[in-house]
């Protein structure tokens, strides 16, 4: 993230018309990204299959993608290591009300999803980082 590339690709994101007015090769920077995901989501596709020996069509649901949206929202958007830590507390939160109530799970993690928007915009990292520099602040 803090290498040139990736500061290059932030600049991309949030104004490409200066970073090509800049110099950098925009297109180019965006083909070697696309390339990049490409390349992971058909590992990640590939490993899946290994995995559970078949795929079928309820791999492309709409549950599935609502799932994965539902787990970069927890664990902080745009955060390199917020996908992680969304996994492990939508699983463990799933798991948990699961225990509880059978049939209302989806109710507590929508509840908590809508917390999250409202009140952690960075997702549990965030909350960890605010954590961290109120403590900072705090500490002698």
């Amino acid at each position: 993230m803090n290498s040139p590339f990736g500061m290059s690709l932030i600049g991309i994101r949030e104004n490409s018309a200066r970073m090509h007015a800049v110099g950098t090769p925009v297109y180019r920077r965006l083909v070697i990204v696309y390339g990049v995901s490409a390349g992971i989501a058909g590992l990640a596709g590939g490993l899946f299959a290994e995995s559970n020996a078949y795929v079928t069509l309820d791999v492309l649901s709409f549950a599935r993608s609502g799932t994965i949206l539902i787990i970069l929202i927890l664990g902080g958007v745009g955060r390199l290591y917020g996908a992680f830590a969304g996994a492990v507390a939508y699983l463990v939160l799933e798991d948990e009300l699961a225990k509880m109530s059978p049939e209302f799970w989806e109710f507590g993690v929508g509840l908590l999803l809508v917390l999250t928007v409202m009140f952690a915009r960075g997702g549990l990292l965030g909350i960890f980082d605010r954590l961290r520099k109120l403590f900072d602040r705090t500490a002698p």
